[in-house]
């Protein structure tokens, strides 16, 4: 997938290259989901004279001592006081070195020793200026180590330069690598178009965090144009930029065509009505996305109208979220009902819990869910009501369940297994709320439901049914022979 040995020539691609790094009129991009992102030619540094070069002179030695030895050596060498946390974990599979103060040298220390590590397989460094020199190292490290999956950059204030290093590896990448933070990290429109570059071709990346950053207009339309073309990302986090109409509009033409996506974050945004309406014509025609947050986005009932249309139609998408939007009441009719009209929607979970609605929206929710029982929708309350009056859960429903569970003589976990075709300790949340709306043998409303996830301990989107054993034992009176 690599396209550089097909790299025209510059003397060829010169006026169309200034042409194609013009930001185009959303407009005239709106039916054109895969476009080639314009190139610019790349200041790669000399690795002859660098001083981030991770060689030790004795290169025997370098490979023979132990890692402890090799970090306090990579210390001396470099001039920096060693990191006890990190001498203390380096043999962990995790290792959290955030807010630790290492700046580019202490962490090119950190880079030469992990040269040969195969036990770390999570990386932490954020907020830890590192600066072009530190991120450097940790790329010309992950060159030769097959074995980091994740590391966390994020906070450090990278910059243009710190991009560039990055997107020159994106585009080499060979490593294990496939979770990258890159958060807060002052990225700009330029710095928007180096990233996509590499990501277009990149299908290691899985899951990539580039929220808190200064991408506007321009960098939504490169991030969308790298998006119908690129086939590896699954997550991607672009919450807290500057996208407003015209940069929402980018990102979701890029989504019409992507096939692998399964998880967006665009809050705190500026999509507008215009980006929602870009939002329902992307969810028309992606079959891939589960999960959007478009929360404060500045999307009104006019907008949640037009994501309703693409809701009517979409078969994959489980969450959504639409929190902190002006919507309406009106706005969370047109939401159920497009989900109601779809016999075939997926969706789980929709936030819009700050929207005050009326009992006949509750009515019609139940009508809704009975037709799509892993349905939850999250809404703040019913109107001239408190919130703690409007959701009455009754009985506790693992009171009813251990009831149940007494009389049939069976355990709670073997009622839980009960609802599970596959008989385990885990059933992802759609499926477990479905199932317990669904029996017949106790009584229980839907808001009994989301107190019971809350208890079975839900983590990324699955329930487990374990923790209310733990939960059991924690419970349990200390026996006379034990005091």
């Amino acid at each position: 997938m690599d396209d550089d040995d097909n790299e025209p020539l510059e003397s060829e691609t010169k006026d169309e290259t200034e042409a194609a790094l013009a930001p185009q009129n959303s407009d005239d991009t709106l039916y054109c989901e895969a476009e080639t992102l314009p190139s610019v030619e790349k200041e790669k540094p000399n690795r002859e004279d660098s001083e981030t070069d991770l060689e030790i002179e004795d290169t025997e030695k370098f490979f023979n001592i132990g890692q402890k030895e090799l970090y306090l050596e990579a210390c001396k060498l470099v001039g920096v006081v060693p990191a006890s946390y990190f001498i203390r974990n380096m043999e962990e599979s995790c290792v959290n070195l955030n807010h630790h103060g290492l700046g580019p040298l202490g962490t090119k220390a950190i880079a030469i020793t992990l040269v040969s590590n195969t036990t770390v397989l999570k990386l932490e460094l954020e907020d830890n200026c590192i600066q072009q020199e530190g991120i450097l190292s940790l790329m010309e490290m992950l060159h030769e180590n097959y074995y980091l999956q994740e590391l966390n950059v994020s906070n450090n204030g990278l910059g243009l330069e710190g991009a560039r290093i990055i997107s020159d590896f994106l585009q080499e990448n060979n490593s294990s690598l496939w979770k990258l933070k890159l958060s807060g990290n002052k990225f700009k429109e330029e710095c928007a178009l180096l990233l996509c570059q590499a990501l277009s071709s990149n299908y290691r990346i899985r899951s990539l965090n580039l929220s808190h950053n200064e991408f506007s207009d321009t960098g939504g339309e490169y991030l969308g144009q790298m998006l119908a073309l690129n086939v590896g990302l699954q997550s991607l986090n672009l919450s807290w930029n500057h996208f407003n109409i015209r940069g929402a509009v980018a990102l979701c033409n890029g989504l019409r065509s992507n096939v692998t996506l399964k998880k967006l974050d665009v809050s705190m945004n500026g999509f507008g009505n215009e980006g929602a309406l870009a939002l329902g014509d992307a969810l028309r025609l992606n079959s891939c996305l589960v999960y959007v947050d478009v929360s404060r986005n500045g999307i009104t009932n006019e907008g949640a109208s037009r994501i309703s249309k693409g809701l009517e139609n979409n078969e994959c998408l489980q969450v959504l979220k639409l929190f902190l939007n002006p919507m309406s009441l009106e706005g969370a009719y047109s939401l159920i009902l497009a989900i109601k009209r779809n016999p075939k929607s997926r969706m789980e979970d929709l936030d819009i819990s700050n929207v005050l609605v009326s009992e006949q929206f509750v009515k019609v929710l139940d009508g809704v869910c009975a037709i799509h029982p892993q349905l939850d929708v999250l809404y703040k309350g019913l109107q001239g009501l408190s919130t703690k009056k409007t959701i009455a859960l009754g009985s506790s429903p693992m009171k009813l369940i251990q009831n149940y569970a007494d009389q049939k003589k069976i355990s709670v976990v073997e009622f839980f297994k009960s609802l599970n075709p596959s008989g385990l300790m885990t059933m992802p949340v759609g499926d477990f709320r479905k199932a317990m709306i669904q029996q017949s043998y106790i009584p229980i409303n839907r808001y009994q439901v989301r107190e019971l996830i809350k208890k079975l301990d839900e983590k990324k989107g699955m329930v487990n049914f374990s923790s209310f054993l733990k939960a059991q034992k924690s419970q349990q009176p200390i026996r006379s022979e034990e005091k």
